[in-house]
């Protein structure tokens, strides 16, 4: 008891006084295969190292491997806390630069199938640690469901990720479709990765963008362009994300510019009126 005290005292001195709370994104692909956990890794690493708090959640469950990516063994996973009550601060692991990390074991199809009280224990842990952090990333599985889309739409941003190959545009695009058929207010930003050279993904985003813009008439912002960088899988090898395993490296860098072009797009972004909780539940009482 004297245990949980504590700890619950050290949460809340920790908590800033102006109650501001986390921005949940949610990262994406139209398919499989395109680098999306890996760009989830460094792009959470590189906002630690512009000063922000992160915590990143990994709801890939066919393909979750943020604690490889990051060469560590996860004790614990999602799955504790959505099937054995487990606390979150419990299943939280520390990656490089203090990043927060909660490994994959579940994925949001499991979530819907819990009962009421399992899903009220979500919602309290998740709530327990919003103000802890700047962002809370989810590296959602390939594809959009719907069930994934109740976690999309209830996130303040969604990032896509996709790459030059006709099929990960077409997807990707299907994807875009999908979420914004539910909700035209989402903000919704495109990475590029494996472009082959800096103009070529400049062009192959600006035709992405102008199509997205003509048939279903939204703006996207371009968040990126990361390029074909053989340092990335030798950073994968080493199990060692390649914003630590080469700083100067084109990949590198490009993540440096594309996390300051984030940080630059969403400063001014307004805060939505409601948390991501009060959005997800009240999207599963309408559905």
């Amino acid at each position: 008891m004297m245990h949980d005290q504590a700890a619950s005292l050290r949460r809340k001195l920790a908590i800033s006084s102006d109650s501001k709370q986390a921005k949940t994104l949610c990262i994406i692909s139209g398919k499989g295969g395109v680098g999306k956990s890996n760009i989830a890794v460094n792009f959470s690493l590189e906002l630690i190292n512009e000063g922000k708090k992160v915590l990143l959640i990994d709801l890939d469950v066919g393909m979750g491997n943020i604690d490889i990516l990051l060469g560590l063994h996860a004790k614990k996973s999602v799955f504790d806390l959505f099937h054995h009550y487990e606390s979150i601060h419990d299943i939280i692991e520390l990656g490089p630069k203090n990043l927060g990390f909660i490994a994959g074991g579940s994925g949001v199809n499991e979530f819907f199938s819990l009962d009421e009280g399992k899903k009220d224990h979500f919602y309290q842990q998740y709530n327990d640690v919003v103000q802890l952090y700047d962002y809370i990333l989810f590296d959602m599985g390939a594809g959009v469901t719907k069930e994934s889309l109740f976690f999309i739409l209830a996130a303040d941003e969604c990032i896509v990720v996709m790459t030059p190959e006709p099929t990960s545009i077409m997807d990707a695009y299907s994807a875009i479709k999908f979420v914004n058929g539910s909700n035209r207010d989402m903000p919704l930003s495109v990475i590029m990765n494996r472009s082959s050279s800096q103009k070529e993904g400049e062009q192959s985003l600006e035709r992405f963008k102008q199509v997205v813009s003509q048939f279903l008439q939204i703006e996207i912002e371009k968040l990126g362009i990361l390029p074909e960088d053989k340092s990335v899988t030798n950073s994968v090898i080493k199990q060692t994300p390649f914003i630590l395993f080469n700083r100067q490296s084109k990949i590198s860098k490009a993540m440096q510019a594309l996390t300051y072009n984030y940080l630059n797009i969403t400063k001014n972004s307004n805060t939505k009126e409601t948390s991501f909780i009060q959005r997800l539940k009240q999207m599963l009482l309408e559905r």
